[in-house]
């Protein structure tokens, strides 16, 4: 995702707090945090949307697959899959779903129960759910004490 490695620790979440302070949410270069999750590994962007960034989700994607979600106060859902550098599914929910990608209804079985259908409006939580259902994503915050690696991200370039 493009670390700034003189910024890549192992932080608790008061050390995060500590080192990154007011950046933490930084639009620019976001804070990033990560853990794992049975198979999966997944990245905290504390800010900014690098992880919706086809060029990133292309690389992070390569040899494996990737998802992407992003939430923010407008409030609008992001949500990209990709499957070794290529972008299978993305819609963003500020308009009515609008699936792209290379198959943009691959994940239609999962999305139809939760009204991610064509032209509609999608719920506050269908986003989440899906990444939940399609793939068993669980994210969960860090457990008090707990550490995690981390680092601030290098601006995207234009």
């Amino acid at each position: 995702m493009g670390v700034d490695p003189d910024t890549l620790a192992v932080y608790d979440s008061e050390e995060l707090e500590d080192e990154f302070g007011d950046t933490l949410f930084d639009e620019d270069e976001p804070v990033v945090t990560t853990g794992t999750d049975g198979p999966w590994t997944w990245a905290w962007e504390w800010g900014g949307r690098h992880g919706l960034d086809e060029r990133i989700l292309r690389a992070v994607s390569r040899g494996t697959e990737a998802v992407a979600l992003h939430y923010n106060e407008k409030p609008m859902h992001g949500f990209r899959y990709a499957v070794d550098g290529d972008v299978v599914v993305g819609f963003d929910t500020l308009r009515p779903v609008a699936p792209t990608g290379l198959d943009p209804w691959r994940l239609g079985p999962y999305m139809r129960p939760l009204g991610l259908t064509a032209g509609q409006a999608a719920g506050p939580h269908a986003v989440l759910a899906l990444a939940e259902n399609a793939f068993g994503l669980r994210v969960t915050p860090a457990g008090d004490g707990e550490r995690r690696w981390g680092g601030s991200l290098r601006a995207l370039p234009a």
